[in-house]
């Protein structure tokens, strides 16, 4: 990785160069994906079972889009029981987190006759994407049905491609049935998407649409975004370290690593107020990329989005930090906790040379489905909050309307909406005449 001189010079041609990630650069898949859109919006299944033949070599039908119970039970005997075991365990830290984030509807009133108040009701009808491919992700699964499951939403429809098998990987299963899923269905990619979006023969539309996927998902929630609400665009994946020369180059070679691995576009940043550290960092990255398993994506990822930064004071690299607003932020500094306090803009913040980055993927409980290139300076992570909405309530007596009517009747006319005056006015014209 290249060492580089902290300068606001040199942090603007990152940001340029880490937003050419973003799923809007991708523009040339556009008319792709809207035609695949298109297509299942008016032939429904006909189109799915085509694509799915198409793009993952499967053949589906009317009888076969759908999990059965006894695939579930194939999958639970296929599957490592201390993985399942490990599975659970997780849940249980993930529910616990999100629970805490529920909220309850709330009214108040006054003795003049008034109640104000907010609704909060769960979304109906859910769906959550799941990739497939050569990857598998047991971790998204949970953490996007969870929240869902936690903030009560009655029905949570998955979908996720299948292999040239037509079944779908037995751990995405295990794991779909542990965090609640109601219905999974065999079809990935913009199909599957248009399919929440539009609703098919086999699958009914959806309220909303979570989950990760590859461009062709993205772009396809982007599209459809609208006819249904979905969580975000999701980017590449990326952390940034803050450290200072306390920190131990082996931890935090290890953990930018573990997000270089996911794919070539994901970034891997240090910003560092100590040269030797910086220097250490490298060295061992070299030595861990080595050995990896998948040495050419770290290396591919390193070397297009990887750098490390040489700030003069935490102050400027603080300031950086939040510039970038990275994915994952890891904090390994003499005085972390009061590092986070000044931090205005990052999806999860790991504090503590223990608190690496795939405790957050896995098993902490908080969600790890982020924002993304630069999103994190106004989006948060996943949360109960994505899977409610809220009702304003209004209640006045005539008694409370009539204390305030010729108010309303006066801010009314200054906008000149003089039906909006007449329904407050036709309320009290015999009194006023």
């Amino acid at each position: 990785m290249n060492i580089v001189t902290l300068t606001k010079e040199s942090t603007k041609g990152i940001l340029e160069n880490l937003l050419k990630r973003s799923p809007s650069q991708y523009s040339e898949y556009e008319t792709v994906v809207k035609d695949i859109l298109a297509d299942v919006r008016e032939r429904g299944d006909e189109a799915l079972f085509a694509y799915t033949e198409r793009f993952d070599k499967a053949v589906i039908t009317k009888e076969t889009i759908r999990v059965t119970d006894e695939e579930i039970k194939e999958a639970y005997e296929a599957v490592d029981p201390d993985l399942i075991d490990v599975i659970r365990k997780a849940l249980v830290n993930i529910r616990a987190f999100h629970e805490k984030q529920l909220q309850n509807s709330w009214f108040t009133h006054t003795d003049k006759g008034t109640m104000l108040g907010q609704k909060v009701t769960p979304l109906r009808r859910v769906g959550v994407y799941v990739p497939g491919g050569k990857a598998v992700y047991p971790s998204s699964v949970l953490m996007n049905i969870v929240p869902a499951k936690v903030a009560g939403v009655p029905e949570i429809i998955m979908t996720t491609p299948p292999g040239a098998d037509g079944k779908v990987n037995p751990t995405t299963l295990v794991a779909a049935k542990e965090a609640g899923a109601d219905e999974v269905y065999k079809v990935g990619g913009s199909q599957a998407i248009a399919a929440f979006a539009y609703g098919t023969q086999s699958i009914r539309k959806v309220d909303k649409i979570v989950g990760p996927g590859n461009i062709f998902v993205a772009l396809a929630k982007k599209a459809v975004y609208g006819h249904v609400s979905i969580d975000s665009i999701a980017g590449p994946s990326e952390i940034l370290v803050l450290a200072d020369e306390t920190a131990n180059p082996r931890y935090v070679a290890a953990d930018l690593l573990s997000q270089a691995e996911h794919d070539e576009l994901a970034s891997a940043i240090l910003v560092t107020t100590s040269r030797s550290l910086a220097e250490q960092v490298d060295k061992e990255i070299r030595a861990f990329t080595e050995k990896l398993s998948r040495r050419e994506i770290i290396q591919k990822s390193l070397d297009q989005f990887g750098y490390i930064l040489l700030a003069e004071t935490m102050d400027e690299a603080i300031e950086a930090a939040d510039a970038i607003a990275s994915e994952h932020m890891e904090i390994v500094t003499r005085n972390p906790f009061e590092v986070m306090l000044k931090v205005h803009n990052a999806g999860a913040i790991f504090i503590g040379e223990n608190s690496s980055e795939p405790l957050g993927d896995y098993f902490a409980g908080p969600n790890h489905v982020l924002p993304t290139n630069g999103t994190a300076k106004f989006f948060s992570p996943l949360s109960v909050d994505d899977f409610i909405k809220k009702s304003s309530i209004v209640y006045y007596s005539r008694e409370a309307l009539r204390d305030i009517h010729k108010d309303i009747i006066r801010f009314a006319t200054a906008e000149q909406l003089t039906a909006h005056a007449n329904s407050i006015a036709v309320r009290f014209e015999e009194e006023d005449s």
